[in-house]
């Protein structure tokens, strides 16, 4: 098992910037892609943004040049820095960690989730 614990979320004008954290503790193994998930009422989750353990990245086209998601492997942790905050990122950003064994996914763990609300 993985627990991910997330912390950041909050209330912010549109321009403004959050960064968000989440920390893994648990079943890791070593090849993993951390990632944000995002949920606004009434629509489907979606990628935000992932990241490898080798550090690849790859971001939604929505966010892209105004997040920037970074990660610490031997602290097990995941951050994303959001700037130029929209109101249209407003929802709840869950993080995520999945377990690989080459590039198939072992399994597949999700944080509760935290509010992201941006103020028009």
């Amino acid at each position: 098992q993985v627990q991910l614990v997330e912390s950041g979320g909050g209330l912010v004008q549109a321009g403004g910037s959050l960064r968000l954290s989440c920390a893994a503790s648990g079943s890791i193994l070593s090849v993993n892609v951390m990632g944000w998930y995002r949920q606004a009422p009434g629509k489907q989750r979606e990628l935000v943004a992932r990241i490898t353990s080798g550090e690849s990245t790859n971001y939604a086209d929505s966010v892209l040049g105004r997040f920037s998601i970074s990660r610490d492997n031997a602290k097990n942790t995941v951050h994303l820095q959001m700037n130029k905050l929209k109101p249209e990122d407003t929802g709840v950003y869950y993080c995520n960690l999945e377990n690989r064994f080459h590039t198939a996914t072992l399994d597949t763990y999700w944080g509760q989730g935290t509010q992201v609300t941006v103020a028009s």
